[in-house]
């Protein structure tokens, strides 16, 4: 029994990239998206000082304050949507309405900021939104093995835990068909598990 749809019929689903300030969220749906992205990136002004924690990430000058918007072809049958949250705390209250209607997440994370992605995985596991951990490594450097990784986030041994590059298009591209498939196991396995 295939899962495919008909031929000729289009698929399309909305994915929601998370994680904390200064991640690599908009580079990540900028790499991917075959559409020029729709971003809310604003200039980081004097106002943050004291707000927006930015020692970790020297150079930052730009921060989303909405959302960011891509979309990418997986293949002629499916077509996904993706929406990237804003990082810092006092823009959270968006989350609620940019996950309606998602089928998954990416939870993005900087291993060297570990703690900065608790937020959202305590958002989606709440919400019990299938959501996967997606380590960029930064500078192309894979500093810390996904087990270790899970183990510091204490999240369940189903929960995929992938390297990723967020500049790099087939890499983002194998995160994002890595969520797909995952969440296409977890409705399957739901649909024969006993009532």
């Amino acid at each position: 029994m295939s899962h495919r749809p008909m031929a000729g019929r289009v698929t399309s689903a909305k994915i929601v990239i998370a994680g904390g300030f200064g991640v690599g969220k908009t580079t990540l749906v900028g790499s991917v998206s075959e559409i020029t992205p729709l971003t809310t990136e604003a200039i980081m002004t004097s106002a943050g000082v004291g707000v927006d924690d930015t020692r970790q990430v020297p150079g930052k000058t730009t921060t989303t304050v909405a959302m960011d918007f891509g979309r990418i072809s997986i293949d002629r049958d499916l077509i996904l949507y993706l929406f990237g949250t804003p990082g810092q705390t006092r823009f959270w209250f968006m989350w609620d309405e940019l996950v309606r209607g998602a089928i998954g997440a990416v939870v993005l994370v900087d291993t060297r900021r570990l703690a900065d992605c608790f937020a959202a995985i305590d958002f989606f596991e709440h919400r019990r939104l299938p959501y996967l951990v997606a380590i960029n490594c930064f500078d192309g450097m894979q500093y810390h093995d996904p087990q270790d990784v899970r183990d510091a986030l204490a999240i369940s041994s189903d929960v995929p835990v992938v390297a990723c590059d967020a500049r790099n298009r087939e890499s983002t591209k194998h995160v994002l068909i890595s969520l797909v498939e995952y969440v296409l196991t977890m409705r399957r396995s739901r649909a024969v598990a006993p009532a």
